[in-house]
């Protein structure tokens, strides 16, 4: 799509924004964020290219508002400076952009919340140069990943011996370690040390671990061990975002204060997936489901094989090692404590799709990060939450947008 093509469609959402003007003022990247996140939860893709579509949405409107306020270094810096134009108006219009492109079947209702935003917004000058902006660098932001979006096939190999059956369902998301990261210099920067030899005490103490915790008919786990599992199947930015956003509403920060604080978090998150699926496909550590029902293999005296044994949860469909959940909570936990502190910062109190009825209550948000990792192990599905390969994401890494 091309800003000329999308300009008569944009003059059409001004005039309806004109007819349905209100004097509510919501803050225009938490109102976007829901947007991309809804999108990307309808367009049900694997959560490696949820995290690159939802991180396009808040770096477009990141740029845009600092191509307007000129505060901090920008990311692409291609759009002249405009320090007259709606930073609201910028952010909104780079947002409709870039989704408009990748979820284009959810153009009606990407449209509706733009005429929401621009109701908000006084007509003018201002307004049309910041949906001129906006516009811009989103189309700038789009063509740096035009390419990567448009081949990025699922091309796994299954592993076997000719002549011989494998499930036929695909593993998810082989693709993304070749993903173009956001920050780091190559999807293997990180790729951790291979997973702890199946020999050794520490694989028969995590086998036995995520045995009895983790199965389906455990009597080990508790209660709560098992709603907390259940309430975090959710993943990716659905499971991020309730926080960021509760983070944000705490500290009262400005458009262009928050805009880079979910840009930097989103960055962090998508390029930790990538670090991961690159370790996944690099190892293809088996699943615990797999390891308990073929026990008596692993050259471990330690471990016992369990031909029936299901985990609590559905296995996802990608290697184990390592921990996707876990080390992409991390890394944007890590982005949020070096705004908000690792101190007490709550009540964070977050729903999950997953678990109805239930509501989880943090108080700092390394909390919100061991419910992550600890779930894995309750719900059958990660052997150790130590499966990160040992190394935390820190405030050196993010130093784009500062």
């Amino acid at each position: 799509m091309s800003t000329h093509r999308n300009m008569p469609s944009l003059a059409l959402l001004l005039l309806s924004s004109a007819l349905f003007a209100t004097s509510a003022r919501a803050d225009v990247i938490t109102d976007w964020n829901t947007v991309a996140v809804d999108a990307v939860i309808a367009a049900r893709e694997a959560q490696p290219t949820q995290a690159r579509s939802v991180t396009m949405v808040h770096v477009a409107m990141f740029e845009a508002i600092n191509a307007i306020e000129q505060r901090y270094r920008p990311y692409l810096g291609k759009v002249p400076a405009s320090p007259e134009a709606s930073p609201e108006a910028a952010a909104a219009a780079a947002a409709r952009s870039i989704l408009t492109q990748l979820y284009p079947s959810q153009n009606a209702s990407f449209d509706k919340a733009l005429v929401a935003t621009l109701a908000q917004i006084s007509d003018g000058d201002a307004k049309a140069s910041g949906l001129s902006i906006g516009e811009r660098v989103a189309q700038e932001l789009y063509s740096t990943r035009a390419a990567e979006i448009g081949a990025s096939p699922n091309a796994y190999r299954p592993i076997t011996a000719a002549g011989i059956y494998v499930p036929t369902t695909l593993p998810v998301a082989s693709e993304a370690a070749k993903f173009e990261p956001w920050l780091m210099q190559s999807p293997a920067q990180f790729r951790p040390a291979a997973p702890i030899a199946l020999e050794s005490q520490e694989w028969a103490r995590d086998y036995n671990e995520i045995k009895e915790l983790g199965g389906k008919q455990s009597s080990k786990r508790t209660s709560e061990q098992t709603e907390v599992a259940q309430f975090c199947i959710i993943t990716g930015p659905a499971a991020w975002n309730p926080v960021i956003r509760a983070l944000a509403a705490t500290k009262k920060l400005n458009v262009i204060e928050n805009a880079r604080l979910f840009a930097l978090a989103h960055m962090a998150g998508a390029d930790a997936y990538i670090a991961v699926f690159d370790a996944k496909y690099a190892y293809e550590f088996w699943r615990p489901i797999t390891a308990i029902r073929n026990g008596d293999i692993d050259r471990n005296p330690a471990t016992s094989r369990d031909a029936t044994w299901m985990s609590l949860i559905d296995t996802p469909m990608h290697p184990e090692y390592p921990c996707a959940h876990c080390i992409t909570a991390t890394a944007v936990a890590t982005v949020l404590e070096s705004e908000f502190g690792s101190g007490p910062v709550g009540p964070i109190a977050m729903t999950s799709p997953t678990a109805p009825g239930v509501t989880r209550t943090w108080n700092r948000i390394q909390d919100y990060v061991t419910d992550v990792s600890n779930a894995r192990i309750r719900g059958g599905s990660a052997l150790s939450i130590l499966n990160g390969g040992g190394r935390r994401y820190g405030p050196e890494d993010w130093r784009t947008c500062r």
